[in-house]
């Protein structure tokens, strides 16, 4: 199936690597005019040398005055794919504030501002588009110590939900990915010791964890034309977790 972004404008948050990374890459090679968001500039500047003529924002989404500002100055888009996320894995019992505000702060409040800054612009031009955000398979199950991870995915979900109801009468869509791990910089990190992958990998029955690649196909999709019928939609990427 070919897809294509030419003519069309949009903006990737957590774009400086991992999935966000390659989205841009993709979206880019597709005819997209891609604005990447990350908050580390060296990762934006190495990503420009590769999509010559992306344009690239440096920017902490915990901020939401600041967000708010420089997405005000951006002219109206045709998607948006809220990708940035960070989690901290600690037990009931081991929770801190701060643990509670740095992960809420990024994989919830950047999303409902960007979210609403964005289709603001795109309600007031007359612009339908799309809206991907990127949630994980950890709001659908329980895993052990991401108590906190999995509570800010659940509301990712609820976002999406509330989202479509409410962008729907004017054509945006939104629909969000939930992936099972994958294997990110992150996902290495918390997934590493076979000790705690393989019990998860033997309840996957594709027994393997997510690529990069599977997650953009599925954003990518998302995001074009040929899903002009999908808003709403909670997709799991994740070998068949969910169907066992």
């Amino acid at each position: 199936m070919d897809i294509s972004f030419n003519g069309k404008r949009g903006i990737v948050t957590g774009a400086g690597r991992g999935i966000g990374r390659d989205l841009v890459k993709r979206l880019h090679s597709c005819g997209a005019y891609v604005i990447a968001i990350s908050r580390d500039n060296e990762h934006l500047a190495t990503l420009s040398k590769e999509c010559p003529g992306i344009e690239t924002i440096s920017l902490d989404l915990q901020d939401w005055d600041k967000t708010k500002e420089a997405l005000s100055k951006l002219e109206p888009v045709d998607f948006l794919v809220n990708n940035a996320g960070v989690t901290r894995l600690n037990p009931i019992g081991e929770i801190s504030e701060d643990d509670c505000d740095f992960v809420m702060k990024i994989n919830v409040h950047s999303v409902i501002n960007v979210t609403q800054e964005v289709a603001k612009k795109m309600k007031a031009a007359g612009r339908k588009g799309s809206i991907v955000n990127v949630s994980s398979l950890s709001s659908l199950v329980a895993l052990q110590d991401h108590l906190v991870y999995c509570a800010s995915k659940g509301a990712v979900d609820q976002i999406t939900k509330v989202s479509a109801l409410e962008l729907g009468l004017h054509g945006i869509r939104v629909n969000s990915v939930n992936p099972t791990v994958v294997w990110t910089d992150m996902g290495k990190m918390a997934w590493s010791d076979p000790a705690k992958a393989d019990p998860l990998l033997a309840r996957i029955p594709l027994r393997k964890f997510v690529q990069i690649s599977d997650v953009v196909d599925a954003v990518c999709y998302l995001l074009s034309d040929k899903a002009d019928m999908l808003s709403g939609v909670i997709l799991p990427i994740d070998g068949g977790y969910t169907a066992t």
